[in-house]
C-alpha cells in the first residue's frame, strides 16, 4: 500500500511541478520586460565599522504630525516655520504645529500611480534670499512660490527642451546664496519619477545636472553641465559655492562639480562607494553634509541590489512576472544618514535597523541642534535631536 501512495504522491507532485513551471516558463520567454537592464560594475560595499558601525541612534527620533501629511521629500526651514512638499502634490507650512497648505503645482486626483503626472510631486525644496521657497516638480519643472500668499511662479517647465531633450524626472535643486542661479537635477529623460525603481534597476545613465540663471525664461540660457549620470538625485552647493556635490543613486556615489575657481568646467568623484544608495544631500553645521541613504547596502550581510547589479537577465524575469510595487517590499527595510566632513570623509553615521521608527529616510535637514528627516513614503516627518545621539 505504502509504495503505491508514493507512486501517487510521486506523480501529483510531478504534474503539480510541471503545470507549474511550464507556464512560468512560457511567462519568462514570451511576456515583454518593461526595462532593458545593463550591467552595473559596484565595488564590494564598504564593511561597516569604524563611524558606520551599526547603531540605534535613528530609534531616538520622534515622529512629529503622524498621518497628517504623505511622502515629505525634502524640509526648509524659514526661522521656525518648516516647509515641505508631499506625495499629493501639495506644497505645506507647518507653524507652531499648525499644517497649512499654501501652494499646488498640479491638479487632484492623487493618489494612485497613474496620477502622479497630473497631481505633481514636489521634491527638492530651498530658501532662496528673499525668503521665497524654490520647487522642483518631477513632473512639471522649477517653481519659485511665495510662502506668504501661495503665488506661484514657474521657472523652467518640463515641456520645454534644454538641449534637445525634455526633462524628464525633476528632482532635487540648489541655490546660490544670492538666488541668482539654480543648480538642479534632471534624473532622466526617459523614465518618470513613478518608476523610479525601473530607472535603479535599468542602470539607466541619462541622467543630467543643469544650471539655470534665475531669470532664465529662454531655454538658451540654461545650460547641461554634467550627462551620463545614473540617476543624478540630491544635489548640494558648497559653503563656498566654489562646487556642487551630485549624488548618483545607483552608482552609491557622489560626483563634484566644480562652478567656479581654477578647476571651473571640471568634475571629479567626492565619495565612491557608499555604504547605501543616496537619495539627498544637505549642509551640515560643521561645514559638511549629511547624507540620507534610500536604501543600504549591507557588509556583512547581503545586498540585493549589488547582488543584481551584474545579473540583468534576474531583473528581467523579476520585471516580467512582477510590478513595481511588489518588488519594492523585498528591498529590506534599513534607515541610515550619515555626515560627511568636507573633504567626504565619514564623520558619524546614524542608523535604524528593520526601520522601527524611521522606516525610510530621503533627506536630512539640519535646524537647532535637530534633525528633521524626510521621507518620500512615511506620513510623517521625524526629528532626531543630535544632542542626544
Amino acid at each position: 500500500g505504502s509504495t503505491y501512495s508514493g507512486k501517487v504522491f510521486r506523480v501529483t507532485f510531478l504534474t503539480l511541478a510541471v503545470s507549474l513551471i511550464i507556464p512560468l516558463l512560457g511567462a519568462i520567454v514570451l511576456l515583454d520586460c518593461p526595462i532593458d537592464p545593463q550591467p552595473i560594475s559596484l565595488k564590494e560595499p564598504p564593511i561597516l565599522t569604524g563611524v558606520l558601525e551599526p547603531n540605534i541612534e535613528l530609534r531616538k527620533a520622534e515622529r512629529l504630525w503622524e498621518g497628517q501629511l504623505v511622502g515629505p521629500e525634502s524640509i526648509v526651514n524659514i526661522d521656525d516655520v518648516l516647509f515641505t512638499g508631499t506625495a499629493d502634490g501639495k506644497i505645506l507650512k507647518i507653524e507652531d504645529g499648525e499644517i497649512q497648505t499654501i501652494a499646488r503645482i498640479g491638479h487632484g486626483p492623487c493618489g494612485t500611480r497613474e496620477d502622479e503626472p497630473t497631481c505633481g510631486r514636489p521634491l527638492g525644496i530651498r530658501v532662496g534670499p528673499n525668503n521665497t521657497l524654490f520647487v522642483a516638480d518631477a513632473y512639471y519643472g522649477l517653481y519659485e512660490i511665495n510662502p506668504d500668499t501661495g503665488e506661484t511662479k514657474m521657472l523652467v517647465s518640463t515641456k520645454t527642451l534644454i538641449e534637445g531633450q525634455k526633462l524628464s524626472f525633476v528632482n532635487d535643486l540648489t541655490v546660490t546664496q544670492d538666488g541668482r542661479k539654480i543648480y538642479f537635477t534632471d534624473s532622466s529623460s526617459k523614465w518618470q519619477r513613478r518608476d523610479y525603481l525601473f530607472l535603479i534597476m535599468e542602470g539607466t545613465d541619462d541622467g543630467r545636472q543643469v544650471s539655470l540663471p534665475k531669470d532664465a525664461y529662454l531655454t538658451k540660457e540654461v545650460k547641461v553641465l554634467m550627462v551620463g549620470l545614473q540617476f543624478p538625485n540630491g544635489v548640494q552647493l558648497s559653503p563656498a559655492e566654489d562646487f556642487v556635490l551630485v549624488q548618483e543613486t545607483t552608482m552609491a556615489r557622489i560626483r563634484r562639480y566644480y562652478v567656479s575657481g581654477l578647476m571651473k568646467g571640471g568634475a571629479d568623484m567626492f565619495v565612491e562607494n557608499m555604504p547605501g544608495f543616496p537619495d539627498n544631500i544637505r549642509l551640515s553645521s560643521s561645514g559638511g553634509y549629511w547624507v540620507a541613504m534610500s536604501a543600504i547596502r549591507p557588509n556583512p550581510g547581503f545586498s540585493v541590489l549589488d547582488f543584481l547589479s551584474e545579473k540583468p537577465w534576474i531583473k528581467r524575469i523579476i520585471f516580467k512576472l512582477l510590478s513595481q510595487e511588489t518588488v519594492t517590499k523585498f528591498v529590506p527595510k534599513y534607515s541610515l544618514v550619515v555626515e560627511l566632513s568636507e573633504t567626504g570623509s565619514y564623520r558619524r553615521s546614524f542608523h535604524d535597523p528593520n526601520g522601527v521608527t524611521v522606516p525610510y529616510v530621503s533627506e536630512a535637514h539640519e535646524h537647532k541642534g535637530y534633525l528633521y528627516l524626510g521621507s518620500f513614503w512615511s506620513p510623517f516627518i521625524c526629528r532626531l535631536n543630535l544632542q542626544h545621539v
